[in-house]
């Protein structure tokens, strides 16, 4: 007799076949044309830049300078792209 934990390990997993198309879609790095490659270095670069910019802005603004809690804004600026861009548009007095 099977019991509920064996009936879960046994089931079939619900979209493998989602699973598996998206695996033959990914592309490694090196697969990439050489724009591609220059295209995603520079993007990543740019969001470590943008973060690092943000968090170097919360550490050296006092509390009255920023909207909200300081340490709020830690995990947002840790948000891609979005996060840095709201502390820069939102948090910082005027």
């Amino acid at each position: 007799m099977c019991s509920a934990r064996d009936a879960v390990l046994l089931a079939p997993a619900a979209g493998k076949g989602q699973d598996e198309r998206m695996a033959k879609n990914k592309k490694q790095l090196s697969e990439l044309s050489v724009p591609g490659r220059i295209g995603i270095v520079v993007a990543g670069t740019l969001q470590v830049v943008f973060a690092f910019l943000a968090f170097w802005d919360l550490g050296h603004r006092t509390a009255d300078e920023i909207r909200g809690p300081r340490l709020a804004w830690v995990p947002a600026i840790l948000v891609n792209w979005i996060g840095p861009a709201a502390y820069f548009l939102f948090a910082r007095k005027r």
